[in-house]
C-alpha cells in the first residue's frame, strides 16, 4: 500500500470521526434546544432519551477497556 493511499485512509477516518462527533453533539446538546429538523435521522435522536447517550459514551468506553487489557497484557509478558 503506497503512502498516497495511506493518506487518503487516514483523511477517511478523520472525516468519519468529525461526523461522528457533530452528530453525537447534535444528539446530545443541541438537540434539546432546536425545534424538529425534518430530516428522520436527527429527529429521532432528538426524541430518544436513553441510547443516544450509549452511543456516544461508548467509544470511550470501549477505547479505555482495549488500552487497559493491553496494558495488563504487557504487564504479563513482561514478568
Amino acid at each position: 500500500m503506497s503512502w498516497h493511499s495511506s493518506l487518503n485512509v487516514g483523511h477517511l477516518i478523520v472525516g468519519f470521526t468529525a461526523l461522528f462527533f457533530v452528530l453525537a453533539g447534535y444528539a446530545v446538546l443541541a438537540s434539546a434546544f432546536v425545534p424538529p429538523t425534518g430530516i428522520f435521522l436527527l429527529d429521532v435522536l432528538a426524541q430518544d432519551t436513553h441510547y443516544k447517550y450509549f452511543a456516544l459514551f461508548l467509544i470511550p468506553t470501549s477505547s479505555y477497556f482495549v488500552i487497559a487489557n493491553w496494558v495488563g497484557w504487557q504487564y504479563y509478558q513482561n514478568s
